[in-house]
């Protein structure tokens, strides 16, 4: 008797625990669950987030146009420097040494043109007594035509004065040539003493750039160099110092995606973060939107400026800014949570042999309400495969026993997905 009793117990409590199961496994499939939120009102922003490095908007990187060793340097990083003030020396040894040689080269060219004066100053003066003697020569010539005429001499002693004549011509046209070339010569030396003297500036500019001074008014924010390290300019002058402007007015360099760049314009406001100062919201506003395009990896990025006061100095160059600029804003506008615009319904079975973790359909209409498409997804315990089946008018069939939900006029929920083969295909 009592193994009846403890037999009918067991069936009954199995019989319990089917069911259970049963009701579970129904309730779990067939029930409909609904989630409700309130329609409501306030302001909705169109924003384009981006990040980029925080730069001073003016820096000038300070080099050496001479090459040698740094004797002293004047500076540190955060030194504070003024316009023109001297902030590294490097050893003006050699450069005062070919200011010396320039600086001969120059009193030797001086000399020479002295030299050349005196020599035309010469020639001049055989000049002058060339024209005494041609002078001379016609005056007695001019005698002795006249008295060869009235036969009181012979006619040979006019023909000689006549050659003599011409013989101080010549002679004196010779001298007048070497006048010339004394007066050359002259012009020879005064432009070969302003070439030396140019070398001579040359020289004394090199010797001037062994002192690097500082351009602008501004602090220093970069220092490459070291006391006794050697320097070479060749074809690009080497980098000494980078010297900030003005750390109070900033800005950020932030790279903007193509498809965002339509929606900047100069002068919109932005905000930005930075990691340094987690909690707080620095202001700033569009300064410039460069057209140059900036190809990485095939994403293209554009730079937008974004400009800012640097109130107290607390944002340093190069920092991560994540720059947040507002491109659109609507005041008390009807705001619906945007789950509310896509549908999934469970009902679809799982193919023979797989266990079932999750399943739904989700449907899409278009603006005219008439399914565009319809996915099935099922997913598998162990992640192994989904399947995906879509359908609509023009298209492939759905498959058998597919339910089509009309009525549901959410175009929103089909331009969410991407592009399938017969229409937009719904994100899961």
């Amino acid at each position: 008797m009592n193994k009846q009793r403890i037999g009918a117990a067991a069936v009954l409590v199995a019989l319990l625990a089917a069911g259970a199961w049963w009701w579970t496994q129904q309730s779990g499939t067939g029930r409909v669950e609904y989630r409700t939120a309130a329609i409501t009102r306030g302001n909705l922003q169109a924003t384009v987030a981006a990040s980029g490095a925080v730069s001073p908007v003016a820096q000038v990187s300070v080099g050496t146009q001479v090459s040698g060793q740094i004797r002293d340097v004047l500076v540190d990083f955060n030194s504070e420097v003024k316009a023109g003030q001297l902030i590294a020396q490097i050893d003006p040894e050699t450069f005062e040494y070919r200011v010396r040689s320039a600086q001969a080269d120059v009193d030797a060219a001086r000399a020479a043109v002295l030299t050349a004066q005196a020599n035309a100053l010469a020639a001049q003066t055989q000049v002058s007594r060339a024209q005494v003697d041609l002078d001379e020569a016609r005056r007695d010539f001019d005698r002795k035509q006249s008295l060869a005429d009235k036969q009181f001499i012979a006619a040979s002693e006019a023909d000689k004065a006549r050659a003599l004549v011409n013989t101080s011509l010549e002679a004196m046209k010779s001298v007048q040539a070497q006048v010339g070339v004394a007066q050359a010569q002259v012009k020879t030396a005064q432009a070969n003493v302003a070439q030396r003297e140019a070398a001579l500036a040359q020289a004394r500019i090199d010797l001037a750039r062994t002192r690097i001074t500082s351009p602008v008014n501004g602090i220093v924010i970069k220092r490459t160099i070291e006391r006794g390290q050697t320097v070479a300019s060749s074809l690009q002058a080497p980098e000494l110092f980078v010297i900030a402007q003005n750390l109070s007015d900033m800005q950020v360099e932030a790279a903007i995606d193509e498809s965002d760049v339509g929606r900047l314009q100069t002068g919109q406001k932005a905000s930005f973060t930075v990691d340094a100062f987690p909690g707080q919201t620095f202001e700033g506003s569009i300064r410039q939107v460069r057209k140059a395009a900036t190809n990485v990896a095939n994403v293209v990025t554009y730079v937008a400026i974004v400009g800012f006061k640097n109130e107290g100095g607390k944002l340093l160059p190069g920092m991560t800014a994540n720059v947040r600029v507002i491109t659109d804003q609507r005041d008390k506008a009807l705001k619906v949570p945007n789950s509310a615009l896509r549908m999934r319904i469970e009902g679809v079975d799982a193919p023979a042999g797989a266990r079932g973790q999750g399943k739904g359909r989700v449907y899409t209409l278009g603006a005219d309400g008439k399914p565009q498409a319809v996915a099935v997804r099922i997913g598998v315990s162990d992640g192994s495969s989904t399947e995906v089946l879509e359908g609509g008018e023009g298209g492939p069939a759905l498959p058998e026993g597919t339910e089509v939900i009309t009525g549901i006029k959410t175009a929103a929920a089909a331009k969410a997905g991407g592009t399938g083969s017969n229409g937009p295909r719904p994100p899961f």
